[in-house]
């Protein structure tokens, strides 16, 4: 192939004019810590809060430093702590299992399916270990949630849901995120909304928001939080809530509230990237399609693959040739972790048996980014090179090596 793409996977588009300027009124206030207001101001922090409460439909919100954060603080506001099992996806990012190990708890892994959600049946045979399941939409994969939240239901396990992957996303007619006791979002710089580093959590209980507003570092000026419970939902754990500081800025908030108001705009951006790769790679010998169920509503902000069953080394060299042809693989195959690609058996301080069928899926998974600094002319370029490669490679491989 003559063809080559010349496009970036890491870059991202640009803020809006408006999110800069809203950026700069702040650096010249001085006043980018979120208690630092004057009578009677919400301030950027708490405008933000409020916002996106009210945009998924949920009674409080708070804004902290990163998505791993607020994991690691839905866990301690549900009372999650040493020695505790806590249940997750064995198909999830770095942030999860080390959000759970950092409380004291014990990441127990469950299987994943071909496409790419919890497998019920492995979550039903491991239920009676936990309490908690700390579901991870990965890569935007939104599981069958109504059938999800009846195994929790039986089981009496509570759910956080990990959303970094589906601000925007939807369940039928109910946002991602909403389904569980708490939603936790990311707002770093590869998410749907940018501040670099940033988290949104999510919640209708108000004793779970209270305690999560102490833990963030709250001081006693909790009722500087508009989109927080009635002060009477502090009395009894004000004295006895460790402060664990993890706020988020007036500066980071600032520059995230204009892209609030645009995020549906650059979901349907992004889905229609997201088709485009999706059409141009159906029907690729070797390669199997992610199908997405109609009940999911997603962001389509990656995109995944499988070469189910291909050699270790077959799916290296489709690696190369796309990256010799400028498009950019990520394969959660690899032995060893890379970049921000890691498997369950990575992480040494859990102990994890084999999952046989977790370690097939695995293994034959590919992914890219879809940055909104693409064009759709880019995309069918990167499907027609993918497609060329792993069709060239399936054809004139041996059926023994794949």
């Amino acid at each position: 192939m003559d063809k080559k793409f010349h496009g970036n996977f890491t870059q991202q588009d640009g803020l809006p004019e408006i999110a800069i300027e809203r950026a700069t009124r702040v650096l010249r206030s001085g006043r980018l810590h979120r208690y630092n207001l004057g009578k009677d101001e919400i301030g950027e922090v708490g405008s933000l809060e409020l916002e996106f409460a009210k945009f998924i439909n949920v009674k409080y919100c708070l804004a902290v430093a990163s998505g791993g954060y607020t994991l690691s603080t839905a866990l301690r506001a549900l009372g999650v702590g040493h020695g505790d099992n806590v249940l997750t996806n064995a198909f999830t990012l770095a942030p999860v299992p080390g959000a759970i190990a950092s409380v004291g708890a014990t990441p127990i892994f469950v299987g994943v399916t071909e496409n790419l959600v919890i497998d019920f049946d492995d979550l039903e045979a491991k239920s009676q270990n936990a309490k908690v399941l700390m579901l991870s939409h990965m890569r935007g994969h939104i599981c069958d949630m109504d059938r999800l939240l009846s195994i929790c239901a039986s089981n009496n396990i509570q759910l956080i849901e990990d959303c970094a992957h589906t601000m925007g996303a939807k369940w039928g007619d109910r946002w991602s995120g909403t389904d569980g006791v708490i939603g936790c979002y990311s707002t770093q710089t590869y998410k749907h909304i940018n501040s670099g580093e940033g988290g949104l959590l999510v919640t209708n209980n108000p004793d779970i928001m209270a305690k999560a507003t102490m833990l963030s570092g709250s001081y006693m000026l909790y009722d500087r939080h508009p989109a927080g419970p009635e002060k009477k939902h502090y009395d009894l754990i004000k004295y006895e809530t460790p402060n664990i500081s993890g706020r988020m800025d007036h500066l980071r908030a600032s520059i995230l509230r204009p892209q609030l108001d645009d995020l549906m705009e650059r979901v349907a951006k992004w889905n229609e990237l997201y088709q485009i790769l999706e059409e141009g790679l159906r029907a690729t010998s070797g390669l199997t399609i992610v199908e997405r169920p109609k009940s999911e509503k997603y962001v389509g902000s990656s995109f995944q693959f499988l070469l189910l069953d291909w050699s270790s080394e077959q799916i290296k060299r489709v690696v190369a040739d796309c990256f010799s042809s400028g498009v950019e693989l990520k394969w959660f195959g690899e032995a060893s972790p890379h970049g921000f690609t890691s498997r369950y058996d990575s992480w040494k301080y859990v102990q994890t048996e084999p999952m046989a069928k977790t370690d097939r899926v695995l293994s034959g998974l590919l992914d890219l980014r879809l940055p909104l600094s693409f064009t759709k002319t880019d995309c069918t370029l990167i499907a027609s090179i993918i497609k060329n490669v792993v069709q060239k490679l399936f054809e004139t491989s041996n059926t023994s090596d794949i």
